[in-house]
């Protein structure tokens, strides 16, 4: 009897089971039916394929496109019966199969217009087709967007450089406030400004300005920015494409509206808005350069850094204690490659820098990293620049240094001594419009350059004491720079005039005791 119950209940236990099973199929049938639907149809259209024409084909991206979706359907259906069954008996769960997850597939680019054909008109003229596909650059593409004051914003970033050349694309500004989205408000004034003196590629940089009527989002409740960037009929005259980008967001209470005072003192005093860095960089170069800097510039100083494949792990681990000592940030921007724009898109680059710390800093100050600013030695940097604050702008004049030439006395010894302390010959050749750097108000800049700011307000100076020391090529340099010892003060080589000049060789010792009081010695075996 014991056996026989025993038996039953195992058998009922297993009706009841099966019972179960059926029960949750039976509930999910919808969702079969799709998925099985789905499948016929994916082997139908497999079939009719091998009799069509060769003539007839499809393209790679509509079958991953046909395969994603189905690939969908197939997970929401498998997700629907897994959790039915979990809500049982979590022993069935455990025979489902876990859906994979589907390949990041590429979005397609939206359909083209309809294929217009070859016709014959009423007076027997053959009229052409054209028929446009796919997009040769895009119409806007976003680095940045900051607040100017209470009601000014720019937007950073670059566009189609045949658009702007060719054609006059429109930009508007749109502000939606956060909690009253209906309640939008567009720009009194929006105007381009294109910085980059024509140099531009594929892409050209451009400065959207927008200025509103009124005081934007006064009581810090939160919007959102807009940049409705038009066509205006460039690259296809049919249509004024336009798009609506969303530019900026606001939190609530994230606004500090003080610093837009006349009155607000920056944190910085000098703030350095650095160019893209790129290729195999010299970390010992790059150790000598900002501690140089950094000793000039004083404790109120800070370093901006754009890393564009050129902060490699050597030269990474010489900004380390200088960012952990709070002088340097380091932006990596490595995916502005993917935008073909001059030289590693420095227009853009400086541009964003000069908007996002434009509240941040007295003075900004726009050179490269082969490049050392030098005051006369009888002189402070606060002295010099405060004798500019009259003038928005002061250029900057370039004393030019051989890469190679180094003094007899320093052979089989230059592998102690830094680059700016041994390359001691300067290029004294007349007639030479050189390349000159600069520094400026930011407050009163709307757009910069590489070599100065073309859209501002205010003066510009072009004479003043500050001097560069310019070492071409030796950041990039992996190797010893000293190529050719020679012990004369003037003489030519390679047809150049050069003479002795040892302005910075005398500062080598300084700034070395600077570098080791401020992060001691593990830079120490910094290699070139």
């Amino acid at each position: 009897m014991a056996k026989d119950r025993d038996h039953k209940e195992r058998g009922g236990g297993g009706q009841g089971d099966k019972k179960m099973f059926v029960g949750v199929i039976w509930n999910c049938a919808a969702e079969l039916k799709l998925l099985l639907g789905a499948l016929l149809i994916l082997c139908s259209i497999a079939t009719v394929l091998q009799f069509l024409p060769s003539r007839f084909s499809i393209s790679p991206t509509d079958l991953r496109l046909c395969l994603a979706k189905i690939s969908t359907a197939t997970t929401t259906t498998t997700t629907a019966i897994s959790n039915d069954f979990n809500d049982g008996d979590s022993s069935y769960y455990s025979i489902l199969p876990s859906p994979s997850p589907s390949p990041p597939y590429t979005a397609a680019p939206p359909p083209p217009p309809a294929v217009e054909h070859e016709q014959i008109l009423n007076n027997s003229i053959l009229k052409r087709a054209f028929n446009p596909y796919g997009a040769a650059a895009y119409n806007f593409i976003t680095m940045g967007a900051y607040r100017g004051g209470p009601n000014t914003f720019a937007v950073v970033g670059l566009s189609s450089k045949p658009l702007h050349v060719f054609s006059k694309p429109v930009y508007e500004c749109e502000w939606v406030p956060k909690n009253n989205p209906e309640n939008s408000t567009f720009a009194a004034q929006t105007y381009k400004i294109l910085p980059d003196w024509g140099y531009g590629r594929v892409y050209t940089a451009v400065v959207v300005n927008c200025t509103f009527s009124d005081p934007i989002n006064v009581d810090n409740t939160g919007g959102s920015l807009f940049l409705h960037a038009s066509t205006s009929g460039g690259g296809d005259t049919r249509f004024n494409l336009t798009d609506r980008i969303l530019s900026l967001e606001e939190k609530p209470d994230s606004v500090d509206f003080s610093i837009f005072l006349a009155s607000s003192k920056p944190k910085y005093d000098y703030l350095y808005c650095g160019s893209s860095l790129y290729g195999s960089l010299s970390p010992q170069r790059m150790r000598e350069w900002i501690a140089y800097h950094v000793r000039l510039f004083g404790g109120k100083s800070h370093f901006v850094i754009h890393d564009a494949g050129g902060v490699h792990e050597e030269v990474l681990e010489v900004l380390k204690p200088w960012m952990e000592l709070g002088y340097v940030t380091l932006q990596d921007i490595r995916d502005q490659e993917r935008f073909d724009g001059y030289y590693h898109n420095q227009f853009l680059v400086v541009n964003d820098c000069l908007h996002r710390y434009k509240h941040m800093a007295k003075w900004m100050f726009f050179f490269d990293v082969d490049e050392f600013i030098y005051v006369p030695s009888k002189q402070s940097i606060k002295s010099v620049i405060d004798s500019q604050s009259g003038f928005t702008q002061f250029t900057i004049e370039q004393n030019p240094m051989s890469g190679q030439l180094c003094t007899q006395d320093d052979y089989g010894k230059a592998h102690r001594r830094w680059g700016f302390e041994k390359l001691v010959y300067k290029d004294v050749k007349r007639g030479i419009r050189r390349d000159r750097k600069y520094a400026i108000q930011p407050r009163n800049v709307f757009a910069t350059g590489v070599h100065m700011s073309m859209n501002l307000q205010g003066r510009s100076n072009h004479k003043t004491m500050v001097r560069y020391f310019h070492y071409h090529g030796t950041i990039a340099k992996r190797t010893e720079p000293c190529r050719n010892y020679v012990n004369w003060t003037t003489d030519n080589f390679e047809n150049k005039p050069y003479v002795l000049d040892t302005t910075m060789r005398n500062t080598a010792l300084a700034v070395k005791k600077f570098e080791y009081s401020m992060i001691g010695s593990r830079l120490q075996n910094t290699r070139q």
